[in-house]
């Protein structure tokens, strides 16, 4: 299962504010922020941080983490998160597990970053949900367990996190944690897929093609194939070759087979090549020389259109 790469750090501010003398304070330095004036906000939240407001901890993470009106320090990000996050603050916790699991600012833990994610998973922060079911599913500061992993990916996927509803997709179509399902896998690989998911359109076309889960139509299979093929899926580009050089639902057309073979090939995809080497030898030297010249209009149009 192709891993997915840990959500970047949020950076919405908190919206609480202390009770008592400092309130005023807090909003001063939130309108500040927004209106762009981040000195002022980062003058009126330091005291409050520093005297223990969990809100005004977490927004300095964030300035400093980004480099809003501060130098970008991540070391210190992950201090002021650290502190928010030990008050509750479930954005922090999921942030300053981020830091750990990236080794920004702190040094490279997982089994730190896995305790983070959990406290801001189990909160209900989506990202944390992906990013705890991803450790799960490969064992990285936690035993390996599918079953979990399955678990926090549906709860991210049903927050409508789309990298978690394409996982779940997965799992289902392989019984990974969960029974095999195909029908469940489409309905999820289709929820990510229209969101425009990549790997999900693939997938999806693959559904159709093969008949799982749905009935079998190479239409529909095509339709998802070339958005994916669009969007520079190499596993998608090729497989949409296939579909033209066996015209299975297109006409049958080996310069375009030979076009999407040889953008999948130039990714680095083997079978595309292999497939495109085969094809070739089936046109003419003029039929070749079109469908090179088409790979390379293509890719200047960065795969669309063509």
């Amino acid at each position: 299962m192709k891993q997915i790469k840990n959500w970047i750090l949020g950076v919405s501010l908190a919206v609480a504010v202390a009770g008592g003398a400092l309130a005023g304070d807090f909003q001063k330095g939130q309108r500040a922020f927004f209106a762009g004036d981040y000195a002022t906000a980062h003058a009126e939240w330091i005291p409050l941080a520093e005297a223990g407001v969990a809100e005004a901890q977490f927004n300095l993470g964030v300035m400093y983490r980004n480099g809003w009106g501060v130098p970008q320090d991540d070391a210190e990000a992950a201090k002021w998160y650290r502190l928010a996050a030990e008050a509750g603050v479930a954005e922090a916790q999921y942030n300053i597990g981020f830091m750990y699991a990236n080794g920004r600012g702190v040094s490279q833990d997982d089994a730190e970053a896995a305790k983070w994610y959990r406290l801001a998973a189990e909160a209900g922060v989506a990202g944390a949900q992906f990013n705890l079911g991803q450790m799960y599913l490969t064992g990285k500061g936690v035993a390996k367990d599918d079953a979990e992993a399955a678990k926090w990916f549906r709860l991210a996927a049903e927050a409508g996190i789309d990298n978690a509803q394409h996982n779940l997709g997965l799992m289902y179509a392989n019984g990974r944690g969960v029974s095999q399902d195909y029908a469940e896998a489409v309905k999820w690989f289709r929820f990510a897929a229209e969101t425009g998911h990549t790997e999900a359109q693939h997938n999806l076309g693959v559904m159709y093609n093969k008949g799982r889960g749905v009935p079998q139509d190479d239409a529909e299979a095509v339709k998802w194939y070339r958005l994916a093929a669009e969007a520079g899926g190499a596993q998608a580009q090729l497989n949409l070759g296939v579909m033209y050089a066996n015209g299975e639902y297109v006409p049958q057309d080996y310069s375009l087979a030979y076009m999407w073979f040889n953008l999948a090939a130039a990714q680095g995809n083997g079978l595309a090549e292999m497939n495109r080497d085969k094809v070739a030898n089936r046109m003419t030297s003029a039929q070749l020389a079109e469908a090179q010249e088409m790979s390379r209009q293509c890719l200047k149009q960065n795969y669309k259109n063509c």
